[in-house]
């Protein structure tokens, strides 16, 4: 052992000695309790950020500690491989895809592996890997033969130039993000999944409040985000009948145009209707508009989501069309929305300014009738402007509404459905926001959908013999479309499995979120070449006690960022999974946490183009105020930029704090960071500077303060390792075998102080508030450091207890150092590795005082203490106090009137 903190050394001496062991492979055992804990895995980008290593110390932690409790726990790591950055890159660097991606998961391997993470990198996968995703084909194949995959047409933004499909986000002011040409709409065929026939089920299984509801360990701001996008809700589905025909005399949608409302209420209060820009009746104006036509163009630029939508200024245009009220009989206006989506309803809305915020700017707008029909007690309305006065919806009743006059809310809607259901015009009818999910990607890097189409049979499914069908790894997207579409390789030989005439493959790959759908399943049989998954995932994936409702992994952790799309379809994929036999649970994940991000500051200027250009925190130093407040920036060196060289203490600006991104700038290398410090300084930062589900920000000067730590508890360790009783004494207190031990006051003293930190130490491990942890550890190296009663043989024990407890609980945070300690302390050679060497225990001797210590009031105010037996009486206390000399000092000889004393705090002497 070095007599100097070599991080460099200590860490890779561990690491060699690990990888040797195979320290980290698990296999299924049913003699002990399982634990499955598994962090999101990571696209493959080509490095590793610091949000990376912050979320896979949080499941090393965990991972670790309970392996030394006696569970058999499984920690994987695996490749979320495909996807548009991989194109984006390939189309920049000129090279396959498949290149680059196994490049970056090469090195993001190392810098995992450099971390000193306890995964089990014999169940590594890869989502591009044939052996992988030939499972989603085979999957979708059994979904499409049940009904749950199906095809339809989909409207997609066409890039006209680079002939291409583009995601919304791909589309900026109506153009693509490459070439700049005016992105169209087109209807072309895709696949689609029925998750909408799960939509009950997914939101029971998530509804805060919900007696069905299993995802208890979920946070529950998450849970609400689910539940709002399944969105359920309940009201009336009704008809404005028409006469509008088409060119060939045939009534559009047989003279009605449906709406659905959760608000009958208010049906009467309806002064205009709004229809998506692709409404049949929309394109039927427009056939004889000009103006319409082009609004409706305009409309379907850019994106196409309910997000995008609400932040877009709602804009209209009139029809020239009308429709009749089912109730009053009265023409309605007919307006197309920009606002109005043509995939969610019907497609078109019933416009009731008075009573909907956004109805009431669009009336505003364009100067369309407001009328009220709901009224409140003691609520006043205006049509001037807009006010959240809809208040007690108890209270509130129908108004100018004629047969519906004087009904409350909940009886008018009940009115309404009975009145539209006699006219043979409508229903009381529940909808979902969640709509059927889209899987059909024109990318080439995915999975390809196990599709056939002959000219004769249309599309067919892949033989499930013939499966995977395997994507060409050597294409290089050019910008010019799919890849795919033109490779005779990809289409060489494949005939039509119905007739055996020549066909082509679909060249549609799948959406990627199917291959994170199900990835932690694959996890458990990685090596299963006969079965998507199997005796491995009914071991790792179940809970036989049915302690969280029978269900999944025992512990996921990611990023907010995915609690809507990622879990939602991994819910799904899992349900669908349990129902075709293939799983016996019906949740993936029994419990989840989202760690926080992480941030630093951000710092910019503008350049005398008025380009924005960012600095290095390195390169910044605060401008501060004269309470220490951040109220400026400017540089510390000298910079170059795009003016030329920046002098010294040129005046920048200061955003604040922001996640970390290459573009600001404002990232820190993990690699740079263990190469200075050490994995086991960047491990304890991480996890000491802020609870999980926090957002952390950076701070230099506490990652120093954390190797500073990291160095006192080797330099400890080492002057415990040049005594001459360390290893002797290594038998009895790393074992816990100390009855026969006459502990003095300082030892008795430090026992005390290290078994009640490892009691909260152990229920801040079993709550995972690691930041906790951490603090308890520093606690004990402050105590162990300050003992001075190492010159008897109890006090060497008790400092050797001590010491071995603080290993244990500092060794999930940073097990390099740990390791090398615990190994050259001795304590192996009597509890095993520290690997898997047993979790400290709270020795309730220890926490037994002779002595406390008691404050002293004198007339309620604190004039010292003293120290009185543990088991000491009323009377014994009484005696203590008045014979003390703080109070006779106090007293100056006047007579005590009173004496109160409470137990185990205080006592307080009145004169």
């Amino acid at each position: 052992m070095q007599d100097k903190y070599n991080h460099i050394e200590l860490e890779r001496a561990a690491h060699e000695h690990w990888a040797a062991r195979d320290a980290y492979r698990v296999t299924e055992d049913s003699s002990k309790k399982k634990f499955y804990a598994c962090s999101m895995l990571p696209y493959p980008s080509g490095k590793l950020h610091m949000g990376h290593v912050r979320n896979y110390t949080i499941n090393d932690m965990l991972a670790r500690q309970l392996r030394m409790k006696g569970f058999n726990v499984l920690m994987p790591m695996g490749w979320d491989a495909f996807g548009l950055p991989a194109e984006n890159a390939a189309l920049k660097n000129k090279v396959p895809p498949a290149q680059w991606t196994y490049d970056n998961i090469a090195y993001m391997k190392k810098q995992m592996q450099s971390m000193g993470l306890a995964i089990d990198w014999s169940r590594e996968i890869s989502t591009c890997d044939p052996a992988y995703y030939r499972w989603n084909q085979w999957l979708f194949l059994k979904m499409l033969d049940k009904g749950i995959a199906y095809r339809k047409t989909q409207v997609v933004n066409w890039d006209p130039v680079d002939q291409t499909v583009l995601a919304n986000e791909q589309v900026i002011d109506g153009r693509g993000w490459r070439t700049g040409a005016l992105v169209e709409k087109r209807e072309i065929p895709g696949y689609y999944l029925k998750i909408t026939d799960y939509a009950q089920e997914l939101l029971d299984h998530v509804q805060v409040g919900n007696d069905k509801a299993t995802l208890t360990g979920w946070p529950d701001k998450v849970r609400l985000m689910q539940e709002n996008w399944i969105g359920k809700s309940s009201g009336v589905r009704f008809a404005f009948t028409h006469d509008i025909r088409d060119a060939q005399g045939t009534l559009i949608q047989d003279g009605k145009m449906y709406v659905f409302t959760t608000r009958a209420d208010t049906v009467m209060g309806v002064t205009f209707c709004a229809v998506a820009p692709e409404h049949p009746l929309a394109m039927h104006a427009a056939a004889s508009n000009p103006a319409l036509a082009a609004f409706i163009e305009e409309c379907k630029k850019g994106g196409t989501t309910e997000a995008e939508l609400a932040v877009k200024e709602k804009e209209g245009m009139p029809t020239g069309l009308f429709v009749t009220h089912p109730l009053t009989g009265q023409q309605v206006a007919v307006w197309v929305g920009n606002y109005v989506l043509m995939g969610y309803g019907d497609g078109a809305v019933m416009g009731v300014p008075a009573h909907d915020e956004r109805d009431f700017a669009f009336a505003q707008k364009y100067d369309l009738p407001i009328r009220q029909v709901v009224a409140a007690e003691g609520e006043s309305f205006s049509t001037e402007a807009w006010a959240d006065w809809y208040g007690d919806k108890q209270k509130a009743v129908c108004v100018n509404s004629g047969v519906l006059d004087g009904l409350s809310c909940a009886q008018a809607v009940d009115k309404v459905a009975e009145l539209v259901a006699a006219l043979g015009l409508g229903e009381k009818k529940t909808t979902w926001r969640l709509r059927d999910w889209g899987v059909s990607r024109q990318r080439y890097w995915g999975t390809p959908i196990p599709i056939i189409h002959c000219v004769d049979c249309g599309a067919q499914p892949v033989p499930e013999k013939d499966l995977p069908v395997v994507l060409p790894q050597d294409l290089v997207p050019d910008g010019s479309g799919n890849p795919l579409v033109k490779s005779e390789v990809f289409h060489a030989g494949v005939v039509c499995p119905c007739c055996g005439k020549s066909a082509r493959r679909e060249t549609d790959t799948m959406d990627t979120f199917v291959d994170s759908s199900w990835y932690f399943m694959r996890y458990c049989d990685a090596q299963n070449a006969e079965q998507m998954v199997g005796a491995g995932t009914d071991y790792w994936m179940r809970d036989p006690q049915g302690a969280h409702g029978g269900s999944g992994m025992d512990q996921y952790i990611g990023g907010i960022e995915h609690a809507i799309l990622h879990l939602l379809y991994a819910r799904f994929w899992t349900k669908v999974m349990r129902d075709l036999g293939l799983v016996k649970f019906d949740e993936p994940f029994s419990q989840l946490l989202t760690q926080g991000m992480v941030l630093n500051h951000i710092y910019s200027r503008r350049t005398a183009k008025g380009a924005k250009e960012y600095f290095w925190p390195k390169d910044v130093e605060h401008v501060l105020d004269e309470t220490g407040k951040i109220v400026g920036a400017k540089l510390k060196v000298e910079v170059e930029s795009a003016d030329g060289l920046l002098p010294v203490d040129t005046v920048i600006d200061y955003e604040g704090v922001g996640t970390m991104s290459k573009s600001k700038n404002n990232g820190i290398d993990p690699q740079e960071l263990i190469g200075k410090y050490g994995a086991d300084t960047a491990r304890l930062y991480t996890m000491f500077t802020a609870p999980p589900e926090a957002t952390l920000e950076w701070n230099d000067a506490a990652v120093e303060g954390s190797y500073r730590f990291l160095r006192r508890v080797y330099n400890y360790g080492f002057k415990l390792l040049g005594s001459d009783y360390a290893a002797a004494d290594a038998v009895s207190a790393s074992a816990g075998d100390l009855q026969g031990v006459a502990f003095g006051k300082d030892a008795k003293a430090l026992r005390l102080e290290i078994h009640s930190v490892l009691k909260q130490v152990d229920y801040d491990y079993q709550r995972m508030q690691y930041n906790t942890v951490v603090s308890g550890a520093m606690k004990m190296i402050n105590a162990l450091e300050s003992f001075k009663g190492t010159d008897t043989p109890e006090g060497q024990i008790a400092a050797i207890e001590g010491f071995g407890i603080l290993l244990r609980c500092l060794y999930p945070a940073t097990p390099h150092v740990t390791h090398a300690l615990w190994s050259s302390l001795g304590y192996s050679q009597h509890l095993g590795e520290l690997l898997d060497a047993p979790w400290p225990q709270v020795d309730a001797a220890a926490l037994v005082q002779d002595e406390i210590e008691l404050m002293l009031q004198v007339n309620g105010k604190l004039r010292g203490s003293i120290l009185v037996s543990a088991t000491a009486d009323k009377a014994e206390i009484e005696r203590l106090a008045l014979a003390s000399d703080a109070f006779l000092k106090q007293a100056a000889g006047a007579a005590p009137k009173k004496v109160v004393v409470v137990p185990g705090r205080l006592v307080n002497v009145v004169i």
